[in-house]
């Protein structure tokens, strides 16, 4: 994989996650886990894309972030919702079906707009937190020692998308102080993180060498999140690299949801 950070490279990853993230249903634990942590990662990548399109930040790529992204999280909450035992997780997952309708609702009722963001984000953060108790309690439930790491390498698909939301936000004078706060929180989160991921027993070569191409992505995007010059080219190129390193901890998440089984 060349790790070098083009448009291009941007534009066949964000296809390959849209059509190839979702089966006709949920096969297994592993599965489940990692599905259900990916809904973590949509809650923020499409907050991510909506801020994109209110300062015509990669308008184009932005809008197919967000179409496809909405799509995909409505497919896998059928699939995990259907697969939920009765109790606790059934219920996580009727909770968060109603707070996907009221965030769905402010991604399309009307055109992104300045003073809707801090609503938008608030929003964004209530369906993250469902997605994230759903993704915990269908660890819990598998007892493996593998289940952890899923879970690990899920949620850093969703501190990338969340880094870049929380720039986007900041760019746009959205609650500024605290999207700059979040911003450097989801950062000192996905160092030590990946640095787990890396150094588990259970982490195959195959494993550690898709660990290499994020160490490359991660490199990109965080010298874009530091960029000494604000604006429309840092903003892009802080679009373009979260979801370059999205498309490697997708794989990285799936290949230890393989090994669990």
């Amino acid at each position: 994989m060349n790790t070098t950070v083009t448009r291009r490279t941007f534009c066949v990853a964000s296809m390959a996650l849209a059509t190839g993230a979702a089966h006709a249903q949920v096969s297994n634990l592993g599965d489940a886990i990692n599905k259900a942590g990916r809904q973590r990662m949509l809650s923020q990548r499409m907050a991510k894309a909506w801020m994109g399109l209110g300062q015509r930040i990669e308008v184009d790529a932005a809008r197919r972030v967000l179409d496809q992204s909405m799509s995909l999280f409505d497919r896998q909450l059928i699939e995990l919702k259907a697969y939920a035992p009765p109790g606790e997780t059934r219920e996580t997952y009727v909770q968060l079906e109603s707070a996907w309708s009221d965030y769905k609702t402010l991604l399309v009722g009307t055109a992104p707009k300045h003073d809707q963001g801090k609503a938008l984000l608030d929003q964004s953060g209530k369906v993250l937190a469902l997605a994230h108790k759903g993704t915990g309690l269908y660890e819990q439930q598998s007892g493996k020692p593998g289940a952890k790491l899923v879970n690990v390498a899920g949620r850093q698909r969703m501190l990338s998308q969340r880094m870049a939301q929380f720039y986007l936000a900041n760019a746009w004078n959205v609650d500024s102080t605290a999207s700059q706060r979040e911003l450097a929180k989801a950062r000192e989160e996905f160092i030590p993180a990946l640095e787990m991921l890396r150094n588990a027993p259970e982490a195959t070569a195959e494993i550690k060498q898709t660990l290499v191409l994020a160490d490359a992505q991660w490199l990109f995007f965080d010298n874009a999140l530091k960029a000494r010059v604000a604006g429309p080219k840092a903003a892009s190129d802080v679009f373009v690299t979260s979801e370059n390193l999205l498309q490697v901890m997708d794989r990285v998440t799936s290949q230890y949801a393989r090994i669990l089984g």
